[in-house]
């Protein structure tokens, strides 16, 4: 499994990651970033190049995958303000508290293995008003879409290094005493309706 998942699942990700209607959604959240940032699993970063870089004062990506990093280079170079990478993970941020004015999370919250700790983490780095951004997939609220992702969640988890399919996020950053704002939800069009429930919006500390 070790090459599998060092080698093959980065790439599989970063692929899947990079789909049209994906980078659609992340044009829509990025660029809602502001001042020093956090982005909680930066993997390849498909997010940079939508950042707003006259109102980001810096960057640092955390992400446990370091070949991952590697296929960021491209976009990092071009990015034009300061990006720091930490090899790490979200549930133990090896960060200061209250550093943060932004912390940006997108297709990461349905891999961390412990959710729950990874949004404390986020919340305790965040400055008080800090804002988290959001765009996640997750739980279905169609019943019949719900049952076929419990169904397959096992085997979609272990082949996709440890991806969920069906987590509820707005439930669980709610949960973690986060006061959710505005958030928009949809099916993305060109996918597979067990993947392809999408949420994104703001929630503020």
């Amino acid at each position: 499994m070790g090459f599998y998942s060092d080698v093959v699942v980065p790439r599989l990700v970063t692929c899947a990651c990079g789909t049209k209607p994906i980078l659609k959604q992340r044009q829509k959240v990025v660029p809602l970033a502001r001042g020093a940032v956090l982005e909680i699993g930066m993997g390849a970063g498909h997010n940079l190049p939508y950042y707003d870089t006259d109102s980001v004062s810096s960057l640092v990506g955390i992400d446990p995958c370091r070949t991952s990093w590697r296929l960021a280079q491209p976009r990092a170079a071009a990015l034009g303000v300061p990006l720091e990478f930490v090899e790490g993970s979200a549930e133990s941020i090896p960060l200061a508290d209250a550093r943060f004015d932004t912390v940006l999370m997108t297709y990461s919250l349905c891999t961390i293995p412990d959710a729950e700790a990874a949004l404390e983490e986020i919340r305790r780095v965040l400055k008080p008003g800090g804002q988290l951004v959001f765009c996640e997939h997750g739980e279905a609220p169609d019943a019949s879409v719900a049952r076929w992702q419990k169904r397959i969640n096992p085997t979609w988890r272990r082949l996709l290094g440890g991806c969920n399919l069906n987590r509820p996020i707005v439930d669980l950053i709610r949960n973690a005493r986060f006061e959710v704002g505005q958030f928009d939800q949809m099916y993305l069009p060109g996918t597979p309706r067990i993947a392809g429930y999408n949420v994104w919006g703001t929630a503020q500390r």
